[in-house]
């Protein structure tokens, strides 16, 4: 119970920051407990959205958001979201789990590197 606090709390900060906390979420569910790739992504989403609207709220009262971009974004944010999870339900849990962790390498290696 003590480990699902720590990883809900560390994604939550991680969320609030703007990263994404499916970078800690996801391998968490999937490594230390166990939870099927699909099914800790599917978690990730629906953890997704009460973390997002604080979030969302916190940096719209520190206008951190660029509102002339909002609304391509989200018109093919909301288009990606579909052919994403269509994607991701057709794809063998092992391929989903190699895509995801190759992902998360890419984007830790240019975190790494970039300046």
């Amino acid at each position: 119970m003590i480990w699902l606090v720590l990883t809900g709390a560390a994604a939550g900060i991680i969320s609030g920051m703007g990263i994404g906390g499916g970078t800690v979420l996801i391998p968490a569910l999937v490594f230390l407990f166990g939870t099927d790739q699909l099914s800790a992504q599917g978690v990730n989403l629906i953890y997704f959205i009460p973390t997002a609207i604080i979030a969302l709220f916190t940096h719209a009262k520190n206008k951190n958001i660029e509102t002339k971009i909002l609304k391509p974004l989200i018109l093919f944010g909301i288009i990606g979201a579909f052919v994403g999870s269509m994607t991701a339900l057709s794809l063998k849990p092992t391929l989903l789990k190699k895509i995801f962790a190759s992902f998360l390498l890419i984007m830790g290696v240019t975190e790494i590197t970039k300046k």
